[in-house]
């Protein structure tokens, strides 16, 4: 009877897992034919969108947001391959997700010339969280340092392509840089929004964008 028991409650368990697990939808977005397709919106009219090709890479290269046409972002994690400018001050690039507009949204970003800084306060502001409007970054890194933001692990050059992931769950947000177990940077969510627009994130100079992939 035992026995029987045994073989229910392990049979309830695998296909609970197979379950649990047919619900998650992964998919991969060619974001340069996104572009060509007219499926990327873009909300300034004087935005600089162009195609990439580096080698394997086939992306973007852009400014400000450019959401995904009709994605509805949840929780899940958002895999992206990243490159910056080693300019002072004037690189910024990451994801935007859970939003309402160009003005309510949470961004994960990075601070590429910061990568390997020997200043080591200026490499715990590598990648930061915020959420715009009620807490951008300015007021995070005044009213809580270091929280919301840190160096990342591995360091890249400032110059080169890296790849981010970031696990966006109900409550929390977790980013791991170039397929390291350990993360750069754990933050709780400020906000209550569980879903919204998704999109790619650059201010400052230009950032480029390839490989782009959601798992919700």
């Amino acid at each position: 009877m035992n026995s029987k028991i045994l073989l229910i409650a392990i049979l309830s368990m695998t296909l609970g897992s197979s379950f649990c697990y047919s619900q998650q939808k992964k998919i991969t977005y060619d974001i340069n034919r996104l572009l060509k397709e007219n499926k990327l919106v873009k909300p300034y009219t004087r935005q600089t969108v162009t195609g990439l090709t580096d080698g394997s890479k086939q992306g973007l290269t852009l400014d400000y947001i450019l959401w995904l046409k009709d994605v509805n972002f949840k929780t899940g994690t958002i895999d992206i391959d990243l490159r910056g400018r080693d300019v002072f001050q004037q690189s910024f690039l990451g994801i935007a997700f859970h939003g309402v507009d160009t003005t309510t949204n949470d961004v994960i970003y990075f601070r590429p010339f910061n990568f390997q800084s020997t200043d080591t306060l200026r490499r715990k502001h590598s990648v930061q969280y915020m959420c715009s409007p009620d807490f951008p970054w300015d007021k995070l890194r005044k009213e809580h340092p270091l929280v919301y933001e840190n160096e990342v692990n591995p360091s890249p050059l400032a110059t080169a392509w890296f790849h981010a992931r970031i696990v966006v769950n109900a409550g929390d947000i977790v980013v791991y840089v170039d397929h390291s177990d350990k993360p750069s940077l754990t933050v709780k969510k400020l906000n209550n929004r569980q879903g919204g627009l998704i999109g790619l994130w650059s201010s400052g100079l230009p950032g480029d964008f390839a490989n782009l992939v959601i798992t919700q």
